[in-house]
């Protein structure tokens, strides 16, 4: 089979697209020009991978030989020996690796942080986990969120490498998780630790208990308090383009934590209103004025370019 430019760069723009119109925009408009065509296949690929997993009649064995054979691809990849025997979408791995093969990129920072975070889904599904598991969840997911930001938006700029860098996807995955935390249970996938549940006789939908609506508090606190250090940080980046995209990030799961402020902390299964055009198009005009407003002044020790 052909592989390259020609073969996966549509399948991975109509993937993205079909998924979510703001990923597929912030790519178009934000992701530096050379590596449009790669952000796509490194969404796409993994959302696919996400849905494959989602799908509620495939067994427990499925799904895990499901992900030994992604991680077993992505391993092959970077050996630079992939096999040809592939499905249409493995082929996008396979041609967005198959122009940065570096360990040191964040590119791979990227594809073995979301193949660990697949993983764990696959896994986890039908049972509790405990907090040291949903932190571990959490920074694999913000790892390769921040990183594929840096690779792909302004990867010659410079950005800071401190404690800070991943705390702005930090809480947007903790507001992730509570917004889809409903809908999740009643999937299998339980948001909630087990030791929360465990200590105060929760069951993992249980929105209505007083107890559950306390560590919902909590989260949402946790979660605030991610996105004042990420702002900080944003501040400190060097490209425009990047910082703009990372605000929009943080707004976009703010109007999340805003809307289950409003209800006492009570969580539903649906939270529609963040995807209404005039909601996105107010996001992105904040986005724009503040990365426009909030830039770095001097270079900051520690900051370095992503490549």
């Amino acid at each position: 089979m052909e592989t390259g430019l020609t073969s996966t760069t549509g399948l991975a723009a109509a993937i993205t697209r079909a998924a979510s119109k703001q990923t597929y925009y912030t790519v178009r408009f934000l992701v530096d020009r050379n590596r449009v065509a790669d952000a796509y296949r490194a969404y796409a690929y993994f959302r696919w991978v996400d849905d494959w997993l989602d799908q509620e009649s495939r067994p427990r064995e499925d799904r895990l030989a499901f992900t030994r054979r992604q991680q077993g691809l992505l391993d092959a990849c970077y050996r630079g020996k992939p096999p040809v025997d592939l499905e249409m979408e493995e082929w996008m791995l396979v041609d967005l690796l198959g122009r940065d093969a570096s360990v040191h990129s964040g590119l791979h920072a990227y594809t073995h942080h979301m193949m660990a975070v697949m993983a764990f889904d696959a896994e986890r599904r039908g049972r509790l986990i405990s907090q040291r598991e949903l932190n571990e969840y959490t920074h694999w997911l913000a790892v390769a969120v921040t990183e594929a930001l840096h690779y792909f938006i302004g990867h010659d700029c410079a950005s800071p490498h401190g404690r800070a860098r991943y705390l702005a996807a930090t809480g947007a995955h903790i507001a992730h998780m509570l917004r889809d935390a409903i809908e999740d249970a009643g999937a299998g996938y339980y948001n909630i630790p087990a030791e929360v549940v465990n200590a105060h006789h929760l069951r993992p939908d249980d929105a209505g208990n007083p107890d559950y609506q306390v560590w919902v508090k909590e989260r949402v606190q946790e979660a605030r308090s991610c996105f004042a250090a990420g702002r900080d940080y944003l501040a400190r980046v060097e490209n425009f383009r990047c910082r703009m995209a990372g605000y929009a990030y943080i707004q976009r799961f703010e109007g999340v934590l805003d809307a289950i402020e409003a209800e006492g902390y009570r969580l539903r299964a649906d939270y529609p209103e963040r995807k209404r055009f005039g909601s996105a198009a107010h996001m992105l005009a904040s986005a724009w004025w503040m990365a426009l407003s909030n830039r770095p002044a001097e270079a900051i020790s520690g900051s370095l370019p992503a490549r």
